[in-house]
């Protein structure tokens, strides 16, 4: 207690989130395919996840479904490469998508189809991403409105004094 009987308010505690922090990651993230990536990653996450499930429904494929391991690593490899080097997105992409779709066959119907789903649509979103592509329209920061030219009678052409 401060000397009066008067209450002293806590000191403020400083947030891990500061400004520069959250507009550092938002620079990376718009640098790059981000969404596309996360989407492959936790695509082949899910499936990887699917296989170990101890469940009756699990299908297994051959020698103990070697492929029903490896394709969801690379699915997550894939994921991994799209976010950290996004110069060879197109070549990650199509892997990743040929992956997800064998998936069906070999890992429990691509993961019960939740898994090759994010895998395919996070895949698309990779390969159709464009580097420094403009903003969208509803992203745009609206310029200060311009004030219209005032007349001041003046300065008349030949066309208008008719």
């Amino acid at each position: 207690m401060a000397v009066g009987g008067a209450a002293q308010a806590p000191a403020p505690v400083p947030s891990r989130r500061t400004p520069a922090r959250t507009g550092a990651f938002r620079r990376w993230r718009r640098r790059r395919p981000f969404w596309g990536g996360l989407l492959v990653l936790l695509g082949g996450g899910e499936i990887l996840f699917s296989q170990q499930a101890k469940i009756s429904i699990v299908l297994k494929a051959g020698a103990e479904s070697l492929a029903g391991y490896v394709l969801p690593m690379v699915m997550v490899v894939c994921g991994l490469l799209i976010l950290f080097n996004p110069m060879h997105r197109l070549f990650y992409s199509i892997i990743g998508v040929l992956c997800s779709l064998a998936t069906w066959i070999t890992s429990n119907l691509g993961g019960f189809v939740i898994g090759m789903l994010l895998g395919v649509i996070g895949c698309s979103l990779s390969f159709g991403w464009l580097p420094n592509q403009e903003p969208r329209r509803w992203r745009r920061r609206r310029p200060a409105p311009e004030e219209p030219p005032r007349d001041t009678g003046t300065d008349r052409s030949a066309d208008e004094v008719v």
